[in-house]
Formats: C-alpha cells, structure tokens, sequence
C-alpha cells in the first residue's frame, strides 16, 4: 500500500473515530447533568413546615418534625392549640412531634428563625436558577401516569399530577423540578419512589400555589413563592417551605433524613437498622422521620471482626443510635480476626525458635 493509498485509507477511520468520540462525551456530559447536585436547605431542613404568613389547620393533622413562622408572630398559627414551654422559646402541640417556633418568642428564637426563613429564601434560589435543564416542557406539564429518571425538569407552565407519579433511581440521585406556575395534584394522586430513591433528594420548587387533593401524597421538599394547601387527608414525606401561608386539613406530614451507611471492607460484614430500610454489605441509605432513633448493627463475616465506627458513629461497639435531626452518614469498619495463641503454645515456640 501506497503513501497515498494508507492515507486514503486512515482519514475515514480517523474521522469515524473523532466521531465516535464525540458522541461518547455527549453521552458523557448528558449522564453527569442527569445528577444535579442537592439543594441546600441550611437551617430550614429542620422544618416540616416553614412559613412567612402563618400555618392554618383544621385538625387533627399529624406533624413530625418541627414547625415555625416568621417574621409574623404565633397568632398566625392556628389550629395546633399550642402550649408555651417554660423558656418562652418554643411552644408544642399533641398535634406536633417536634417543636413550634415564632418570631414573637424569647431569644434566640427570632434570630434563629430570621436565619431559616433566610435559607429558606436561598434555597429557592437555587433550585429556581439552575441552568441548563435536563428536560423541558416535559409532557407539557401533564404527569399523571408517567415515571421520572433523577435530573433537573423546567416548566413554564402549571405541572399536574392527577394519578401516580413514579421517581425511579438510586438513593445518590437527585430530582429537582423547576415549576414557573403552580403544582396541582388531584385527589388520590401519588408521588411515588422506586430504585432507592429518597424524598429528601426530591426538590419541588413552585413558583405559584402548591395545592396537594384530598388523599393525595407527596415525597420531597415543596419550596413555594406563596402558598402551600394540603387539602383533606392529603400526606407528605418531607418538608413544606412557603414564601406565604400553610393550609392543612386533617394531614399527615412527616420531614425526613436521609442516612447512609458505607461498609469500609467490602465485604468482611454487614450493618443493619432496627427499623426498615439499612440492610448493607457495601453502601445504602434510606429516609428516616425527623428525631427518630435508629440503631445500626454491624455484623462480622465469618473471619474477620469490627473495628469501629466513623461519622456520625463513634466508638467500637457493635452497635450504634443515631438520632435523625439531619442527613447524616456512618462508616463501618471491619478487619480480618486476629487468632491469639495461647500462652504455653507461644512459650513452646519462642523456646523452639
């Protein structure tokens, strides 16, 4: 073959594989940008609800984790019957398992609270300006009976959801949609987690009303420009954060924490929870209600022993409680037995030796 003949023939192949590489980090970027990172909720993640105007119930409803209200004061809430503590700091309700806060109570409430109604603000922020969004227009806001991959959604419209829809992924995955109008679901609608997925990497932010139907249930965070409405019996698993007011009728909303668990030796042991959810031999997570205990176990493979926690765990204990009040992560550790020898076998063998 020929100088011109080889080069004739190198340039195509060249060419196809300038292509093909192309192509490649198109795909590349395509699966990156499908994973936007987490929006930081900061001192709000606390909150089940978090509002400007005042939270308005028609009980009973069912609350876990906390609830607060600022810069108005607590004559805003009603409906929750509220108790004062003692402290002057907070007040509770058998309506809420969690603490309740206002900007008109004792120091260092208000300061605490201005700082959360001020994260929740940033938090909004961001999930409202990232760019370059996944997917657009997506069913023409219409996502009854639809399943969602993780990445950022944009709509300029209204989102409806008037039957399930599913979020399917794995637990590191992240779902953040951008709703210039408002969100409606209708009664008996569901959002619905599949894969591993956890509601407390799910982000609904809203830039008109949020109103959730009659039985209707919701998974993530709902970040509102105004209101938000919870209409009877509707539920959620995580947080509602408006701009406005807060309207429940006889709900049930429970803010949650994700905690993930790696095992360090794969695969020396296993770690498990006593409540649902944490079964690993190499890295899983899963949602927890907001202050709830959950006792982590690790457990040995035949030959080797555990070595300690890291994290949010300490100590060389087998066993573990962490107490959900954030995201938290634990680290398991696990080496291979030590095998002692009995005292006489190591006299034998240092006189022998």
């Amino acid at each position: 073959m020929n100088k011109l003949q080889l080069k004739k023939f190198i340039c195509p192949l060249l060419g196809l594989f300038l292509f093909t590489a192309l192509i490649a980090l198109t795909v590349f970027q395509s699966a990156e940008a499908a994973n936007p990172a987490p929006v930081n909720l900061g001192t709000a993640a606390p909150f089940a609800i978090l509002s400007k105007a005042g939270v308005t119930t028609s009980p009973p409803s069912i609350i876990t984790g906390n609830v607060g209200v600022s810069p108005i004061a607590s004559t805003a809430i009603t409906g929750l019957a509220l108790t004062i503590d003692s402290s002057g700091m907070f007040s509770t309700s058998t309506q809420v398992k969690g603490k309740i806060y206002a900007a008109d109570y004792a120091p260092p409430t208000p300061a605490k609270l201005a700082t959360a109604i001020l994260d929740m603000g940033t938090a909004y922020t961001d999930a409202a300006g990232r760019v370059s969004p996944d997917f657009t227009e997506l069913y023409a806001g219409d996502l009854s009976g639809k399943t969602l991959a993780p990445g950022l959604y944009k709509w300029s419209t209204d989102v409806l959801v008037n039957s399930t829809v599913t979020l399917a992924g794995p637990a590191d995955k992240v779902w953040i949609f951008q709703i210039s109008g408002g969100l409606t679901m209708g009664s008996g609608a569901q959002v619905i987690l599949s894969g591993g997925a956890l509601a407390g990497n799910v982000f609904w932010q809203v830039g008109g009303a949020a109103i959730i139907g009659t039985t209707a249930h919701v998974e993530g965070t709902v970040l509102s420009a105004t209101a938000v409405t919870l209409k009877s019996g509707a539920t959620v698993s995580g947080r509602l954060l408006a701009q406005t007011n807060v309207t429940l009728i006889n709900n049930t909303l429970v803010n949650v924490f994700s905690l993930t668990v790696s095992n360090a030796n794969v695969p020396y042991g296993t770690v498990s929870s006593n409540v649902g959810g944490i079964v690993c031999s190499a890295a899983c997570s899963a949602s927890f209600a907001s202050a709830s205990a959950v006792t982590l176990t690790a457990i040995p493979a035949s030959g080797y022993e555990f070595s300690g926690w890291g994290g949010a765990c300490s100590g060389y204990g087998n066993s573990c409680t962490v107490t959900m009040n954030a995201a938290e992560t634990v680290t398991a550790n696990f080496v291979v037995l030590k095998v002692h020898q009995p005292i006489w076998k190591r006299a034998i063998s240092s006189v022998t030796h």
